[in-house]
């Protein structure tokens, strides 16, 4: 008999509609939903998420539930849930199941090659994004209330932002990494997906705090209150050299001006160091050959060729490689330091252009075909290695697939920078649209 009370019902509709799910967005649903309801329904205390369901990407550890991290080999039942997933179920959440992801996150696009793609709920042709894109395609197309990701250089905002809805990346260190699997664990952080700003600050609080097991958590400063005149930083230079298409193009310079006409200040600001440079892939990509060094070269450990191939490049970063790089981020953490002693906050696009095709390795932009990597990360990426907040937010103007404005925040200011978005909200210049009606697929 189906339990109609009021958490048991909403899991049910979560499987019900995750049954017929066309976006192949979860690698597995949880056995353990249900009696996880029951025994919310009958508890007295309600906490700030009750009866929210969750779609957890599919290398965050709960405990008895198998983690695949997208691979072909990677298989580790653990006895213990990550930190994040404690605290989201003492507020009241239930995980309804494990998110699809690009294979280890190493990777944008969640075409998994071993699982099969994670697919667009606006164009199932298209790619939601990654690495966290089940997540992303989940909430958009309203499996589940709240989707939890990991961003290591864009892999919260980017498919929150090819899948029209809210995704947040915390200020490094201020959600507990314990029980995540590492990608790059200096730059890598835990982030959620909404369709609302409201649903994405109760989230991230939930999740947020320092845990005294991860060697990476940090207290983070008092929140100060919004300003009553905003100055927002335009970075030139990372603007000018982007691979932008017209459509993004046009889509950021109207939102700004929708932004001062909302009061806001807008500055340009000259900022060369803030500009990509391949120094951030090796600071990444050494972390990650640490991860992956010994399974690399084990033959019963196979990956994916998209992922083999990037994995064989990292694994040639050498120790000056990683001095320069080091110095790099110094410089650039510098660097954004100095212009949020001018600006409340930085605008960017969250992504240079916004249609990939599955299977298709390019995408279009103005100057002609890019790498879709460079395309999807250019303005995501440098704000990990900054270790900033960061938030992608669906702009509320034009028709189809909502264009994605993203505002970066000094270190420790995410509760700012969500008031901000959730005021935005509230003016309508953002906020989420669902995507058409599926086709149900085989």
């Amino acid at each position: 008999m189906v339990d109609r009370s009021p958490v048991g019902s909403a899991v049910e509709a979560a499987f019900d509609r995750i049954g017929d799910d066309p976006l192949n967005a979860f690698t597995s649903l949880d056995d353990h939903a249900r009696d996880r309801a029951a025994s919310l329904d009958a508890a007295t205390a309600r906490g700030p998420l009750h009866g929210w369901t969750v779609g957890l990407k599919d290398l965050i550890d709960h405990a008895g539930r198998v983690t695949t991290c997208g691979s072909s080999f990677f298989r580790r039942t653990p006895d213990a849930s990550a930190i994040v997933v404690n605290r989201l179920e003492a507020a009241g959440a239930v995980v309804v199941g494990r998110t699809g992801l690009h294979e280890f996150a190493f990777g944008f696009s969640s075409e998994n090659h071993w699982f099969g793609p994670v697919r667009n709920p606006w164009d199932p042709t298209t790619s939601p994004g990654g690495s966290s894109g089940g997540s992303g395609a989940a909430v958009a197309a309203g499996l589940v209330r709240v989707g939890i990701g990991t961003d290591t250089g864009g892999s919260v905002r980017v498919p929150a932002a090819l899948t029209g809805i809210f995704g947040l990346k915390p200020t490094h260190g201020s959600v507990p990494l314990t029980g995540v699997f590492p990608l790059a664990a200096s730059v890598d952080a835990v982030g959620p997906l909404a369709r609302t700003v409201s649903d994405l600050a109760a989230a991230h609080r939930v999740m947020a705090g320092h845990d005294a097991s991860d060697p990476w958590s940090r207290v983070l400063p008092e929140p100060r209150p919004l300003t009553e005149h905003l100055r927002i930083g335009v970075p030139r230079e990372w603007i000018t050299s982007a691979p932008l298409s017209s459509p993004i193009r046009t889509a950021f310079s109207a939102a700004l001006d929708a932004l001062a006409d909302l009061g806001a200040e807008i500055v340009d600001l000259a900022a060369p160091l803030l500009e990509p440079w391949g120094a951030l892939n090796d600071l990444m990509g050494a972390q990650v050959a640490r991860v992956h060094r010994d399974w690399i070269t084990d033959p019963t450990k196979e990956y994916g060729p998209e992922v083999a191939e990037r994995l064989g490049r990292v694994l040639g970063i050498s120790s000056d490689d990683l001095v320069d790089a080091l110095a790099w981020q110094s410089q650039l953490i510098g660097a954004s330091e100095r212009c949020f002693a001018e600006v409340d906050f930085l605008a960017t696009p969250t992504v240079a252009a916004q249609r990939k095709v599955i299977g298709d390795p390019s995408v279009a932009v103005e100057r002609g075909e890019v790498d879709y990597r460079t395309a999807l990360a250019w303005f995501t990426s440098m704000v990990n290695h900054m270790r900033t907040p960061a938030i992608a937010m669906p702009l509320t103007s034009g028709t189809g697939l909502p264009h994605s404005l993203q505002l970066i925040a000094p270190w420790g200011a995410e509760e700012r920078l969500l008031g901000y978005a959730a005021l935005l909200e509230a003016a309508d210049l953002v906020g989420h649209r669902p995507p058409p009606t599926l086709p149900i697929r085989p």
